[in-house]
């Protein structure tokens, strides 16, 4: 890396994105009564008590009581009407005194008062605080940055240098906790650009399908989000700046791929080849090798009979071709996840037909907000309530924190599987029924079909403000349910013997997530290779190292995926921090490297399996792509954030072996 090439943060937060100053307020105690009763109170609420540094506003009667959400949100998590009323006039208070004493700036938090915050926002779980602390960059020294610097070993004559595979979301976290650690590290993309899925999925309505807020980095807390769930560009925009005020994007090899990595045993260093452009291939060496490659990367486009015959287009959702003009053409969507569910209301509007070929329904949470854009009175308070951007990310990380894990947990022989797990499932499954019908009424064929046969949550749910139904139901859509036979020279025949014509087939058939590292060849001690030992059942203690593979490290390993709760960003964010926590004990004990052992991958893997078997997705009758060729879920992490920042907090020297 370059000697600049490390962003300067200021000196008050680890945040790429920090602000000092919020903008006056000026406006009426009228005006401010009515921004108050649109604004989420205790995100409001925790924003003004740390501005004022007044946290006796945050009353016990005042706390939000995290009711457990079965489909629809609960305003205020849950706070009843009385509670509600107090704190709107608590809050409108605050924002009179930010106004009338001009604040403008949060002073330094102190912990006492940084805890009772969060026990407030958390609703009394002190278990909850350390890693919450990790995602608040008010407060720096309880931040994931790195405490050691790399320069103090390489004052020593230690030399140490990683490599890091791949600039999308896991890649960039990584790269930016090692430069900040001053960890000499090349980082490689085999795309002409950074950004990974966001960057290759580009197709007609890709978005996020969880809140905006919650699809950040804790180092780069952007506050200025347009939309609830942000569009495909506008996290593109997102990722590509973040690199540039980390000072990444200078230092990104495009079009350079990992052919293979072979452990040199003596050396205690990884042999890489690399390939750039496509021009031959050179061998660089290095200390620790980082995978952030990603899961949804390599499409999965099945072997339909004669498709290659099909005269028309074709192309998987994240190989579209922008090229392609499908208005006014009779198009052809394969699938119904979540591809599928954003490309169809986007295109059906504009072609002369559309035929849906559906194979399992999708469940689908609500979600009205789907394609709005931020309030006006979000916006307000980002931009005068100061850092009300950072706790309203809080509020959404402890939202985030049970999740729905409760309505996805199977209940011993319950009489209704293979349609539910248990009572709380099955009361979720016939709320999201009465939903569809709603959306269908007046077409009870399609309803029939609309309705999946397996448990709410045992597959991704979906994010659903009525735009699939409205699709769905237009004149000239179909709903095609029989299998798909074959493809002809103009279209596609189903089983039942129907003929679709069509001009343009979209894939919309998802990835091979299981298949972590396809195409690299990586080679541990005494010539071991890993897909040779994973046997096509890919294990990672915590994720992140495989045992044999000696500074090895995964971002965004097998079980490491969240489905009903957590975040993406803090998992990868852990990974990153935990590699890093492992070169530092590599570097301490004057170590070439370390590996874990075969015991601690079994021991958590054997943790992981057992809580994955208690859930929707678990279930022996159930098929998903959270589960491998060997039919084991191999993508899913069946606990919430606290426990993998648990799992992550220390490099236990009892699990590896040191290697001399």
């Amino acid at each position: 890396m370059s000697e600049n090439s490390v962003n300067t943060l200021a000196p008050a937060a680890d945040d790429l994105f920090w602000q000092a100053n919020s903008e006056l307020i000026t406006e009426s105690d009228e005006q401010l009564a009515r921004i108050v009763d649109q604004a989420d109170l205790p995100a409001l609420l925790a924003a003004i008590a740390a501005a004022t540094s007044n946290t006796a506003i945050l009353a016990e009667e005042l706390r939000p009581p995290l009711t457990p959400v079965d489909t629809k949100n609960h305003p205020h998590g849950g706070m009843g009407e009385e509670a509600v009323l107090k704190g709107k006039a608590v809050a409108l208070s605050g924002l009179i005194q930010l106004r009338d004493q001009q604040i403008t700036a949060t002073p330094a938090l102190q912990p006492q008062a940084a805890e009772e915050i969060l026990a407030y926002l958390s609703n009394g779980h002190s278990e909850w605080a350390d890693m919450l602390k990790h995602e608040l960059s008010i407060l720096p020294e309880n931040s994931g940055a790195p405490t050691w610097q790399y320069e103090d070993f390489a004052a020593a004559g230690k030399e140490f240098t990683a490599l890091i595979v791949g600039s999308g979301v896991a890649g960039i976290a990584a790269a930016h906790r090692f430069a900040q650690a001053g960890v000499p590290f090349e980082i490689i993309e085999a795309s002409a650009r950074l950004g990974g899925t966001w960057q290759k999925n580009k197709y007609p309505g890709v978005r996020l399908d969880t809140p905006t807020f919650g699809y950040s980095y804790s180092f780069a807390q952007k506050a200025d989000w347009p939309h609830q769930f942000a569009q495909g560009e506008e996290v593109r925009e997102y990722l590509e700046t973040v690199a540039a005020k980390a000072g990444l994007s200078g230092e990104i090899q495009y079009g350079t791929r990992l052919i293979s990595a072979t452990w040199d045993e003596a050396a205690g260093q990884w042999e890489a080849v690399i390939s750039q452009d496509g021009n031959g291939a050179e061998t660089r060496r290095f200390n620790a090798l980082i995978s952030a490659s990603g899961q949804l990367d390599i499409p999965n486009i099945p072997e339909f009979p004669n498709r290659d015959k099909f005269a028309g287009i074709q192309m998987h959702s994240q190989e579209w071709d922008s090229s392609v003009d499908w208005r006014g053409k009779k198009v052809a969507v394969i699938g119904t996840g979540a591809s599928a569910y954003q490309i169809v209301p986007a295109i059906y509007q504009d072609v002369e037909e559309l035929v849906v070929f559906q194979r399992n329904a999708p469940w689908m949470l609500p979600a009205p907000a789907y394609h709005q854009e931020v309030s006006e009175t979000f916006s307000w308070l980002v931009r005068k309530v100061p850092h009300y951007a950072q706790w309203f990310r809080l509020w959404t990380t402890v939202l985030g924190i049970p999740g729905r894990f409760h309505t996805v947990r199977a209940e011993e022989n319950w009489p209704q599987a293979p349609l539910s797990v248990s009572r709380k499932n099955h009361q979720v499954r016939e709320e999201l029924i009465d939903l569809l019908r709603e959306q269908f009424e007046g077409h009870p064929e399609l309803l029939k079909h609309a309705i999946p046969s397996y448990p709410p949550g045992a597959k991704r749910m979906l994010r659903d403000n009525g735009v699939w139904a409205q699709a769905l139901k237009a004149e000239h859509s179909t709903l095609e349910v029989s299998p798909i036979a074959e493809f002809t020279e103009t279209g596609i025949m189903t089983a039942d013997g129907v003929h679709h014509e069509v001009d343009i087939v979209i894939y919309a058939t998802g990835f091979k997530p299981s298949d972590y590292l396809d195409g690299i060849e990586i080679v541990g001690r005494e010539g071991l290779r890993i897909h040779d030992y994973w046997q096509a059942d890919a294990r990672a203690h915590n994720g992140v190292t495989v045992p044999g593979f000696p500074n090895f490290f995964m971002v965004y390993g097998p079980n490491v995926g969240g489905v009903v709760a957590g975040s993406l960003h803090f998992m990868l964010e852990r990974a990153s921090e935990y590699a890093l926590k492992a070169i530092h004990e590599v570097l301490k004990r004057d170590a070439k490297a370390l590996t874990v052992t075969q015991e601690a991958l079994g021991r958590f893997t054997a943790w992981v399996d057992a809580e994955n078997r208690q859930m929707a997705w678990g279930q022996p009758y159930v098929r998903t792509w959270y589960q491998n060729s060997k039919g084991r879920v191999s993508q899913v992490w069946p606990f919430t954030n606290i426990e993998y920042w648990e799992a992550t907090e220390s490099v236990r020297p009892d699990e590896h072996e040191f290697l001399r």
